[in-house]
């Protein structure tokens, strides 16, 4: 069996007691346990009528599609940090941090950008419409109508 040393007779100049640091940490714990921290109104609700929201916790709800277009908006700005972290310490290593060369820095992505989604839409674009055999028996009478719609909002006119 193993004898363990007795405790000191006095703390030393200037120290508490072990004892008396527990007992003032159980004190503290009891009293924030004595106070409630929350509160839920469990009385009945009405059978009909309306009834009051109730904040719920944690975030709002949101349709898959919300989350994933939130998901991806976050991925892609945490995406523009490196590149950036790499530009300041170019900028920093070669002491021209003027705002000429900033400027030309920061519209490189966008002067990359416009060519890349003018040609992605002209290869859209580029598609042969896809030809059409209609075979009819009796009276036919057939209208080919082409529109196109482009913006925000759209008014269309078929008229003959």
């Amino acid at each position: 069996m193993t004898h363990l040393p007795e405790p000191p007779a006095a703390p030393a100049a200037g120290q508490a007691r072990i004892d008396d640091q527990a007992a003032k940490l159980l004190a503290a714990v009891e009293e924030a346990m004595r106070t409630p921290t929350s509160y839920r109104d469990d009385s009945p609700l009405p059978d009909y009528g309306p009834t009051p929201p109730v904040q719920q916790p944690g975030a709002p709800a949101m349709s898959q599609q919300a989350t994933d277009v939130g998901r991806a908006a976050m991925f892609c700005g945490l995406a523009t940090v490196p590149p950036g972290l790499i530009a300041i310490g170019i900028l920093v290593a070669s002491e021209h941090a003027d705002p000429t060369v900033i400027g030309m820095i920061c519209a490189a992505p966008a002067a990359l950008a416009v060519p890349i989604l003018a040609i992605a839409r002209l290869l859209r674009s580029a598609k042969p419409e896809p030809e059409v055999h209609q075979h009819f028996h009796g009276n036919v009478t057939q209208t080919t109508t082409h529109s196109r719609t482009s913006g925000v909002w759209a008014k269309n006119i078929n008229q003959k």
